[in-house]
Order: C-alpha cells, then sequence, then structure tokens
C-alpha cells in the first residue's frame, strides 16, 4: 500500500531494467554505489500490477546498505519471504525484482570494468531464465 523508494537516482551508479513479455511487467532499478562497494541508495520505477510494485519496494529496501556481494545474493525466494509470501501467480514479480537488481549490479560492474563472482549477463525477459514456469 506504501511503496518506499519509488523514483530514479541523478546519476546512478547502475540502472537494471527487466520485464515480462506474457504478464507486461516492466521493472527498472536504479543503484547509487559507494566507492567502497556499498549500496548507499536503491531507486525503482515499475510498470505492473501491485504484486510487481510491493516486489521491486521490497528488493529495494533489502539492497540499501549492502555489499556488493551480499547484494547479489538476494533471491527471490528472500524477496518473497520479505513479503510473507505472494500467491503461486505472482511469484514471477519476486523474479523480476531479483533480475533487475542483478541487471543494475551488472551495468554497474560494466561501466566500471570490474568481474563480479556469480554475476551473469542480463536479460530483457525473465521468461528467458524460467522457461514455461509462467504458463
Amino acid at each position: 500500500m506504501n511503496p518506499r523508494n519509488v523514483g530514479e537516482i541523478e546519476d546512478p551508479s547502475g540502472v537494471g531494467t527487466v520485464g515480462n513479455v506474457k504478464c507486461g511487467d516492466i521493472m527498472k532499478v536504479y543503484l547509487k554505489i559507494t566507492g567502497e562497494g556499498i549500496v548507499e541508495d536503491a531507486k525503482f520505477k515499475t510498470f505492473g500490477c501491485g504484486a510487481a510494485v510491493a516486489t521491486s519496494s521490497m528488493a529495494t529496501e533489502m539492497i540499501k546498505g549492502r555489499s556488493i556481494d551480499d547484494a547479489l545474493h538476494i533471491t527471490n525466494k528472500a524477496v518473497m519471504d520479505a513479503l510473507d509470501g505472494l500467491p503461486p501467480i505472482k511469484v514471477h514479480c519476486s523474479c523480476l525484482a531479483e533480475e533487475a537488481l542483478h541487471a543494475a549490479l551488472w551495468d554497474y560492474s560494466q561501466k566500471n570494468g570490474l568481474a563480479i563472482d556469480g554475476l551473469k549477463p542480463p536479460v530483457n525477459d525473465i521468461e528467458e531464465l524460467h522457461e514455461g514456469a509462467f504458463a
């Protein structure tokens, strides 16, 4: 009902955008990362349902103040648990949140010439990762 961190960050360290063609949700996450590799701020803009907004808000809350390595380990399950669950038909929203965070971290790593262990190139549509999971 009261999403946090809605908006954009001016001059972000990293930006990640991910969508889901089947449901039409699109998430864009902005990160501000310090020179020490700590996520200082996170904001989002989401086009989608209430669950998509809720997962975006929760994911940005969970990533703030964390190191890049810790941020990389925020999963869709952790986001769902923090929200006390999601209906099965809305689980893809938590996957969008996880992938949008990772896409923003990827953008940061590319801008700074960094290799982050475990970080993979982002996808545009989460269907590419979870083939058939949201049918």
